[in-house]
């Protein structure tokens, strides 16, 4: 069988990876003296070390990780199903890891060119395609389909935490802060990068932008619409009801961004992305 293989950009939790046989090789987080693994803590522990004043830094998952994972399933065919290349040293770092491996041969990695909810999806569709016995070649043409059908948007809260993540230029940090406005964001089609989509005065203005672009693109009952929070449950929710009013019967699933989002896009940020099923 096919064993999947990916990082916690997934949002897949201990138990979900005991579910569906997936290995999921977390990113690393260091804030004031802890440091720790993605998904590890309480996101509010997290979120109020942060409110303390303390900056978060994150990294790739440590190469060793990697290469013991490839090592464990030596004998298997391997699908690394990864984050976007250019917003983490994920991609590179698995790369690596195969390069290293005694059974590269064997080890497929994949850039998503994305991250979170779709990212999420797809490694849940290559997970029931491996249990169903399907081959290697059929789960990566999948994978390979559906990266071309996604498309990614985040509105940050404080641009403070886009700023010193190289997101902004401090010049339009500074504006943007002083007009409190919301920015948008879109994740390019390669994945390498944020790029400025717009802006609006509130959350819901800025959603509300995003949703006419998704009508333009024609986006629909056959897509799901991830809208992705960082430790932002009210925002999230009223967002939900906006996307339900906006696209009615389409396939809605909230989730909480894990600790390596907070710490590029802040606490509060919201992501809305979507894939077709």
């Amino acid at each position: 069988m096919v064993q999947i293989i990916t990082d916690s950009s997934s949002l897949f939790t201990a138990k979900e990876e005991q579910e569906t046989g997936v290995i999921s090789i977390p990113l690393c987080i260091s804030i004031g003296n802890k440091n720790f693994r993605d998904l590890e803590v309480p996101v509010d522990e997290f979120v109020a070390d942060i409110q303390a004043g303390n900056i978060p830094v994150s990294s790739q998952p440590p190469l060793g990780d990697v290469m013991d994972a490839y090592a464990s399933c030596k004998g298997s065919p391997i699908i690394n199903i990864s984050m976007a290349d250019g917003l983490s040293g994920t991609y590179q770092t698995a790369c690596m890891a195969r390069e290293s491996a005694d059974n590269r041969e064997d080890i497929t990695v994949i850039n998503t060119r994305t991250l979170c909810g779709p990212h999420r999806y797809m490694v849940q569709r290559a997970a029931a395609m491996a249990k169903e016995g399907r081959k290697k070649d059929e789960i990566v043409q999948m994978l390979e389909e559906k990266i071309r059908q996604t498309k990614s948007y985040l509105i940050p809260q404080d641009f403070e935490f886009l700023r010193r993540g190289g997101r902004l230029s401090p010049a339009v940090a500074f504006v943007g802060s002083l007009l409190d406005l919301k920015p948008i964001l879109t994740l390019n089609e390669a994945g390498s990068s944020l790029d400025k989509f717009g802006v609006g005065r509130t959350m819901k203005r800025a959603a509300k932008a995003v949703f006419r672009q998704m009508k333009k693109d024609q986006v629909g009952k056959d897509d799901i619409l991830y809208i992705v929070h960082g430790a932002a449950p009210k925002a999230a929710a009223q967002i939900r009801e906006l996307a339900l009013e906006e696209f009615p019967g389409i396939d809605v699933r909230v989730h909480l961004l894990s600790h390596v989002f907070i710490t590029h896009g802040g606490p509060g940020c919201i992501a809305i992305q979507h894939i077709r099923k």
